[in-house]
């Protein structure tokens, strides 16, 4: 407006008047530096606005790619401990002794993993998680929950119950360690093992930051009440 008023006057006035003159080149260069300063804003918008969506996309993507692996991870996982169960009920087609363990007791996993492993060459074991749900005294030479609870139990082919040392003895026979138990055999190490893992037994549950017997088999006749609750009322 200021340039356009300066040429009109400069027409009006001949060329007569230096003052406005003189004042055009300065309105212009003022006008040039308005238009240069304008320009980077727009163009710094454009970037950040680019840079924004270029941001979202990427997070949106790897949203995306984490979200599969996660889903990849848990069918893994899921297929891995289906094909374990499925192992364990083909090994135990043909099994000479019953390992009856308490599937909740973290120590004692550690040795049932290793007996597992070892038995998938020699297929003499199956193992009975009586902490299962399913699990049946009736399939079991009529071992309750709570006698298994109390003490390691074995039960071989021919229905004879074993616990104990002997029964620790027995299972490792079966997958070719037998030597780590044959001292048990005699006397008095027989004895003295036998009084040792009394102890190890009664203390487990303490040891293993476990509540106590009582408040498990408390708990275990809660929830199975519950669950009888639940299918008579479904039925």
């Amino acid at each position: 407006m200021a340039l356009r008023s300066a040429v009109v006057s400069v027409g009006k006035g001949g060329g007569r008047n230096p003052k406005i003159i003189h004042s055009i080149p300065k309105l212009v260069k003022s006008r040039f530096h308005a238009s240069s300063s304008a320009a980077p804003s727009l163009y710094s918008y454009r970037t950040s606005h680019f840079y924004q969506l270029q941001v979202g996309v990427t997070y949106k993507n790897t949203c995306e790619t984490f979200k599969h692996q996660i889903r990849a991870i848990n069918t893994e996982t899921s297929v891995e401990t289906k094909a374990s169960v499925k192992e364990d009920e083909h090994l135990a087609q043909d099994w000479k002794i019953k390992m009856l363990y308490d599937g909740e007791c973290p120590l004692c996993l550690k040795e049932v993993n290793m007996l597992k492993e070892r038995n998938k060459s020699y297929r003499t074991i199956k193992f009975v998680d009586i902490s299962s749900d399913d699990y049946s005294p009736e399939e079991n030479q009529g071992l309750d929950y709570e006698t298994a609870m109390g003490r390691i139990h074995a039960i071989q082919s021919d229905g004879t119950v074993v616990t104990d040392v002997e029964a620790f003895r027995r299972l490792y026979e079966e997958v070719g360690l037998g030597w780590v138990y044959v001292i048990t055999k005699y006397e008095p190490v027989a004895t003295i093992a036998n009084a040792v893992y009394g102890v190890w037994a009664k203390y487990r549950m303490q040891v293993t930051g476990r509540p106590s017997l009582e408040e498990i088999f408390e708990a275990r006749r809660k929830n199975r009440g519950e669950v009888c609750r639940d299918k008579s009322a479904n039925m």
